[in-house]
């Protein structure tokens, strides 16, 4: 058995002996009660789990829309790797008073490495309809899966971007699921000594990376929480990585360096030509591609495609081609599929998109290039085996992608076995594919998760240009076949017009994803439409817009279809 199947067996087996609750408690039940322990009184030997040392307990008052809370710090199965590093899985509890009965376990984005504050991650609060799970009662868990991203062998050992880990083993695990099926026992243990009862209910949440820990937790561990959240989900990841080389590629074609490629003027006009072809399709022209699948077949790329010489008002015929190309996803030699395609959209123009693709775009991230090219150490450290060395400056990652070989190269996101490195022979026993994804990726049913009356909710921006949209929209459909087109019973995605990686873009991109999940774990209510908002802070919103748009998020493969009336209000549209 496994260190972490050790740990998590013995954790759940100590709060299988506490009392159940019915329900989610109301913060009047609970503000009433004494607490059985104070918050400096959670230590390493109060708590009493094995490998669990609690480094700090102490009281915060209530700050900036956050409840007082105990804010606990801790570490759990501290060691040595199999690559002569130091490893432990991090992690934060906020505990709040009044609580609301509810745990949240929030799962954070990029490699990880960080422990990100524990309120419902601050840096997707649109999601969350702006007012964050702590605020709400819950009480939080993040962590950083295992590793830090400051580790300096990130450097040294010239993998970049936080991805020396993918050098151990078991650092690989936790960061792909086994961090999360050791803290959550331990978070609902914690919850327990300190509230004197275990939460009544349970719930994951997380956007890009975070959603493939929800998508995967789903999968392997879909009985333990009443609901998951899983946004723009990276659930296929490595496979999704191999499309940062696709896209190199792609579009090195056009010019050497990427960068130059694609001006932010041939977006824009690519996607106000998105916007002429496909606006009207939902009922109105008002800015957004209501009906993605319908405006793939009334788009034409090769409609902007310049007659003569290039200007700002088409496109060169290497363009289209690379663009092409880059849009139908990898493939090896075969001809044989890799990754997903991408749908065009009216939110290509934005800064996010343009980070990912081309590496530029938003300051201050495009003077790193070191993150620009975050892709390509991922790709050559964890999700390849074994690890692929790199010298870890951004030349040196833009050369791997640049000579990534579709044959050769993409399959050893399934291999497996020993391998001889730095001196040592290290057994990577799973590949990156049985560690990243949920186990049933290519083939969904969530048998527990279903059998459980657990819930799930997708949502994705059409215009994300990390993971593809159809990738989400291919999972759910697969689901529902296998659940004899039942899966909206238990699983609904929600498409957000516009939205890039997990926000921003010309989108109504600030929706309550939190409330929506917990009113249906809870109460039974399916949610058939989720009202979006205009971020307030979102500087991508067209000037023609009304600051107070609101439209209704539908789930997959409904539409918001336009009804009449004001445009700019959710009741003037129906999901259909």
């Amino acid at each position: 058995m496994t260190r972490i199947g050790l740990f998590a067996g013995a954790a759940i087996g100590a709060l299988t002996a506490l009392p159940a609750l019915a329900g989610a408690l109301s913060a009047d039940d609970v503000s009433a009660r004494a607490k059985p322990i104070a918050c400096d009184q959670l230590t390493t030997q109060t708590l009493g789990l094995s490998n669990v040392k609690i480094v700090s307990a102490e009281s915060a008052p209530a700050d900036k829309g956050l409840p007082a809370a105990c804010v606990l710090k801790g570490v759990a199965n501290d060691r040595i790797g199999a690559d002569g590093r130091h490893y432990a899985l991090d992690f934060e509890m906020r505990l709040p008073a009044p609580w609301n009965g509810r745990f949240l376990h929030q799962v954070n984005g990029g490699n990880d490495g960080e422990v990100v504050p524990a309120i419902g991650d601050p840096h997707e609060l649109n999601a969350y309809g702006g007012k964050p799970a702590l605020a709400r009662g819950f009480a939080v868990l993040s962590s950083d899966e295992g590793h830090s991203g400051a580790d300096p062998a990130n450097t040294s050992f010239g993998l970049g971007s936080g991805a020396a880990f993918g050098l151990d083993p078991q650092a690989r695990d936790d960061y792909g699921y086994a961090g999360d099926a050791t803290l959550g026992p331990i978070g609902k243990a914690i919850i327990a000594k300190f509230y004197g009862e275990p939460p009544a209910r349970s719930y994951m949440f997380g956007c890009s990376n975070g959603g493939r820990h929800a998508m995967v937790a789903a999968s392997r561990m879909g009985d333990q929480y009443d609901g998951f959240v899983a946004g723009d989900p990276g659930f296929n990841l490595p496979r999704a990585a191999i499309q940062h080389a696709w896209d190199v590629q792609s579009f090195e074609m056009v010019d050497p360096d990427v960068k130059k490629s694609f001006s932010p003027t041939d977006m824009a006009l690519i996607s106000r030509k998105v916007l002429d072809a496909c606006d009207k399709l939902d009922g109105v022209e008002d800015g957004m591609v209501g009906d993605i699948k319908a405006c793939q077949k009334a788009f034409h790329l090769a409609d902007l495609q310049c007659s003569g010489e290039k200007t700002d008002q088409c496109l060169s015929k290497i363009q289209v081609e690379a663009l092409t190309r880059a849009f139908g996803g990898p493939r090896n030699s075969k001809g044989e599929q890799l990754y997903s395609d991408w749908p065009f959209d009216a939110g290509m123009g934005g800064a996010n998109w343009r980070f990912w693709k081309v590496f530029s775009g938003i300051p201050p991230w495009n003077n790193n290039p070191l993150i620009a090219t975050m892709g390509a150490a991922s790709l050559a450290a964890i999700f390849t085996t074994p690890p692929t060395m790199t010298k870890g400056d951004p030349d040196s990652l833009m050369a791997y992608l640049s000579h990534f070989d579709f044959d050769r190269d993409a399959p050893k996101i399934y291999a497996k076995g020993p391998s001889s490195l730095d001196g040592r022979t290290i057994d990577y026993s799973q590949s990156a594919w049985a560690f990243m994804t949920p186990p049933d990726a290519d083939d969904p049913k969530l048998s527990a998760l279903k059998a459980a009356g657990h819930k799930i909710i997708l949502y994705h921006g059409e215009s994300d240009g990390v993971f593809s949209f159809n990738a989400s929209a291919t999972w759910i459909e697969k689901l529902d076949a296998n659940n004899g087109g039942d899966a909206g019973s238990f699983a609904r995605l929600f498409a957000v017009p516009g939205m890039n990686h997990c926000s921003k873009g010309p989108a109504t991109d600030n929706f309550d994803m939190l409330s929506a999940i917990v009113d249906w774990a809870e109460q039974g209510k399916a949610p058939d439409r989720i009202i979006a908002t205009v971020s307030a802070g979102n500087k991508e919103i067209p000037v023609d817009w009304s600051p107070e748009r609101t439209r209704p998020l539908c789930p997959w493969p409904k539409v918001a279809r336009y009804i009449g009336g004001d445009k700019e209000k959710v009741d003037s549209f129906a999901c259909r």
